[in-house]
């Protein structure tokens, strides 16, 4: 039996806690949404809410006593120490346990879980309930992040981040034994957190008893009201603001960014100006501690080793790359008789966490953001400029416990050129792992599922290609036993395949080390993995401690127990023997296999003699990281990548930020199908060579030039064409001509007349230039190519028969002649229509009233009347109208000019004539 958490006491100077009964009555239905501005409490309040309202539903109450687990918290990894080691898929088919989900969940503890986006905020969030709760971590109140899981069988309330919950869901699509879940800081937009709210907006159309919460901080609540309440909107449960008066000052600085990210100078700039705010503030009040937002881990290293010289405060950073004990002591608050403070932080500590004293922001308006380059193939972090909506809730911190001053060290021309909100994660980010996500949930690309945002299109194309390429999904979308396998790892499918096959190469062990090395967004110094990891295996204590966890977590994964690997999930056997034979690799190129696996193609060979430039496997060229000791490698294989300009990048556009050596067996070894031997065709003068090449993707190692084979040379031929265009075609007048006078009817007669522009022409290339290409790929020359004849091919029969009569090439006139009839070139039906045009004298005309038409007589024939000397005199589509008007004042100006010539007063009833005057009367 159980008891209500004691709301008074837990909610007691928290705005949110006016907001309770609001909330009570909202959750009768099940869902709610809550909006509340950072600081207001929401985070500390609604799961103890939720929590009572379960256990009341449930009816189990009992003494204090009897919550607290007798055996103590668990502090175990988010495996989950309680699981079983069943492997996943068919018998025989898996060699991994299951273990990297959290354990089925007791259906009689009734458990609330909060979703919090960072790992950081969802341990701190814990921590501050349980103390509140006059608890231990890990008792009543717990937290399940990459890593480390501190719960226990007593849990109620447990703190997890998006990607526990979504492997939860995946293994257990019903989330037995979770009676409520609760979405915190949805607006943040993370691709998981969207998931789940398509997921979990599904899961309770079956699951009519969870109770389901989304949380934000900003006017988004009523579109995830809509999204979550299923027939009709949840409700919407709103909370005043909790800020104090808050000081804004701006304080400009030099160039922020350049081709290289954030400028030394800036970084310098932020520290000067951090430390004499500080310096200010504590003047007034010794209280204040500070908050210095940069957008990413290197950035904030900066300035804090900067700050330590210039104040003699404490500094402390914060960040995702950092060991857990770190974090926690940066977000807790300064201790009596402790040091002034300054936080220097990512955006980490923009919305989901409180960072205790703190009353000065001083922002750099800059954030790390994903963005995806699908021309080149790069997926990755880039340094932009933050959202107002960001820049507002850092400045937020600074007026949550009191009056405050945000410093942002940019302009007011620079803010007014912020976007104001973030852009949803989805649209910018690879989404190979969520579409993996999607596929094993059921709903391949998310289609019928209530999400925030559709997948864009070519990205969810992308990740899909991908997916198959790992075998995690099959041609048809649905997810293989691989994929479900893959899913349930930590880390990106990529990474977990690699792991996979990388412990058959390399052992075990170096694969583990390598993915837990980079496959969570650490900076890796001179771009050099297997220096990293040989640091890393040396050093004691801080971040190599957590990583030894995560190698020891990730070996485990690769370890059936039947072979000897430990099944409890204690992470206690650091020592535990590799699996199998030692690996044949040489140890020189391990790491790089590993990588390879992981990135075929981005492995890279070296394009120039210094190691400037490298060439990857997709095409893509990219410079190395300057200073790197793996320039004088031939092989690389590159785990990641980033968009650059000018030097960093050696004029290529792409920087190699984290790679291994690697060599040419090797490479072809973890290749794949991009190692292959194939025909290479290419087009150039006309002409088409080709030759035999072995190659690893993009790479050629080797070519030789052979006979020409159409089934090759035609796809290089039609690639030209596209690349250069049409004109690489020898078109003539009477080409030119067919095609005007096609486009013509096709535009105001429409099928079965072709479309005759350059996307359309190409398009049908095979079925209307297919012989005369077949021919330059035997060797002939394109500019032999008869275009009109081939054109031809495209005339729509027995629609055919009229193209003449509908589009005639030439024009009887009354003077017994014929004129051309120049047809407008206006291919792209979406261009202005133009007339066809005649152009003929002006004498030759006489007597003609009736303006010719063309087309089915829907299109008239524009005139370009011209003088003996074959100046255009008049233009005109009604040639009534012009022997009736104008023609009097053409007659008075051109009689004296031209004498020889017919100028009659009555142009009807002249002869119509090419002549002279003096020819017409010889011949009367």
């Amino acid at each position: 039996m159980l008891t209500p958490f004691d709301l008074d006491r837990i909610g007691a100077g928290l705005p949110f806690a006016e907001s309770v009964p609001e909330l009570e009555r909202a959750l009768r239905g099940g869902v709610a949404v809550v909006q509340a501005p950072p600081g207001t409490g929401k985070t500390t309040v609604v799961p103890p809410v939720v929590a009572n309202l379960v256990l009341a539903e449930s009816g189990s109450t009992a003494s204090p006593a009897e919550t607290a687990d007798p055996t103590g918290p668990a502090d175990v990894d988010d495996r989950g120490a309680h699981a079983s080691s069943a492997t996943a898929g068919a018998p025989g088919q898996s060699r991994i346990s299951t273990d990297t989900a959290a354990p089925a969940l007791d259906p009689t503890a009734a458990r609330v879980v909060i979703v919090q986006p960072r790992r950081v905020a969802a341990r701190a969030a814990a921590r501050r309930l349980a103390a509140l709760t006059g608890t231990e971590p890990g008792g009543v109140v717990g937290w399940s992040v990459r890593g480390e899981r501190k719960t226990s069988k007593a849990t109620r309330v447990e703190f997890v981040t998006p990607g526990i919950l979504l492997r939860r869901l995946l293994r257990d699509p019903e989330l037995a034994g979770a009676a409520a879940v609760v979405l915190d800081e949805v607006h943040e937009r993370g691709v998981e957190s969207d998931l789940l709210v398509g997921m979990l907006a599904e899961l309770r159309q079956l699951r009519e008893d969870l109770v389901l919460v989304a949380m934000s901080a900003t006017v988004e609540a009523e579109r995830f009201a809509g999204l979550l309440g299923g027939e009709a909107p949840a409700p919407v449960v709103d909370c005043p603001s909790a800020l104090h008066p808050l000081a804004v000052q701006w304080a400009p600085g030099p160039q922020r960014l350049d081709e290289r990210g954030v400028t030394p100078s800036f970084l310098s700039h932020m520290a000067r100006t951090a430390a004499d705010a500080h310096r200010r503030a504590l003047a007034q009040d010794p209280s204040v501690d500070a908050l210095v937002f940069l957008p990413g881990a290197r950035e904030v290293s900066h300035v804090a080793a900067e700050l330590r010289g210039l104040t003699d405060a404490e500094v402390l950073e914060l960040h995702g790359q950092l060991p857990p004990r770190e974090q926690d002591r940066a977000v807790a608050g300064r201790g009596p008789g402790e040091r002034p403070r300054i936080v220097v932080t990512t955006s980490l500590a923009e919305s989901s966490l409180t960072v205790n004293g703190v009353r000065l922001v001083v922002d750099s308006g800059l954030a790390r953001q994903p963005r995806r380059d699908a021309g080149r193939g790069i997926s990755g972090l880039v340094t932009v400029s933050a959202s107002k909506a960001s820049a507002e809730q850092r400045a937020g911190r600074a007026a949550r416990q009191g009056p405050g001053t945000v410093v942002r060290c940019y302009d007011d021309a620079a803010w007014g050129a912020m976007p104001a909100h973030t852009v949803p994660e989805v649209r910018t980010a690879d989404l190979t792992a969520a579409c993996l996500a999607l596929a094993v949930w059921g709903s391949p690309g998310g289609e019928g599922m209530a999400l925030p945002d559709p997948l864009p299109p070519r990205a969810r194309a992308d990740a899909d290609a991908e997916l198959v390429r790992l075998g995690a999904v099959a041609e048809d979308g649905r997810a293989t036993d691989l994929g479900r396998l893959l899913v349930s790892l930590p880390v990106e499918p990529r990474w977990g395949r690699a792991l996979l096959d990388g412990a058959d190469l390399v052992g075990a062990r170096t694969a583990a080390e390598v993915i837990a090395s980079v496959s969570d967004g650490a900076r890796v110094p001179a771009a050099d993995i297997p220096a990293l990891v040989r640091g890393l295996r040396s050093s004691r204590g801080g971040e190599s401690t957590r990583w030894r966890r995560e190698v020891q977590r990730l070996e485990r994964m690769t370890a059936h127990p039947a072979a000897g690997g430990p099944a409890d999930g204690s992470g206690e056997d650091t020592d535990a023997p590799p699996r199998g034979p030692e690996p044949d690799v040489p140890a020189e190129v391990r790491e790089g296999v590993v990588v390879g696996l992981a990135r075929p193609e981005w492995m890279a060979r070296r394009a120039d003699a210094h190691g400037d430039q490298w060439l990857l496997a997709s095409g893509t060229r990219a410079g190395l990281e300057a200073g790197s000791p793996l320039r004088h490698h031939e092989w690389l294989a590159v785990a990641e990548l980033t968009r650059a300009a000018g030097r960093a990048a050696a004029g290529t556009g792409a920087v190699i930020r984290a790679a291994a050596p690697l060599d040419l067996q090797h490479a072809q070894l973890v290749a794949g199908s991009l190692a292959r031997t194939e025909t290479r065709a290419s087009f150039s003068n006309g002409r088409v060579s080709t030759r035999e090449v072995r190659a690893v993707g993009a790479i050629e190692l080797s070519a030789t030039p052979v006979r020409a084979d159409p089934d090759t040379a035609v796809p290089a031929i039609r690639a030209a064409l596209a690349a250069e265009g049409l004109d690489l075609l020898p078109w003539d007048d009477a080409a030119r001509g067919l095609r005007a006078r096609l486009a013509l009817l096709r535009r105001h007669l429409g099928q079965p007349w072709p479309a005759v522009d350059d996307a359309a022409l190409l398009a049908r290339a095979e079925e209307w230039l297919g012989p005369e290409l077949r021919d330059v790929a035997r060797g002939g020359s394109l500019r032999s190519v008869r275009v009109a004849d081939a054109l031809r091919r495209l005339l729509p029969w027995p629609d055919a028969a009229r193209l003449d009569e509908l589009a005639p090439r030439r024009l009887d006139v009354p003077s017994g002649n014929t004129a051309r009839i120049a047809y407008p070139e206006v291919f792209d039906e979406d261009d202005p229509a133009r007339p066809p045009v005649v152009a003929v004298k002006l004498q030759e005309c006489f007597g003609w009233a009736e303006t010719p038409r063309v087309a089915d007589g829907r299109v008239p024939v524009q005139f370009h009347l011209l003088s003996p000397g074959k100046a255009t005199l008049a233009i005109t589509e009604d040639l009534a109208s012009f022997w009736s008007g104008p023609y009097a004042q053409v007659r008075a100006e051109m009689r004296g000019r031209y004498p020889k010539h017919p100028w009659p007063e009555d142009p009807w009833n002249a002869v119509a004539t090419a002549k002279t005057s003096r020819a017409l009367r010889r011949e009367g």
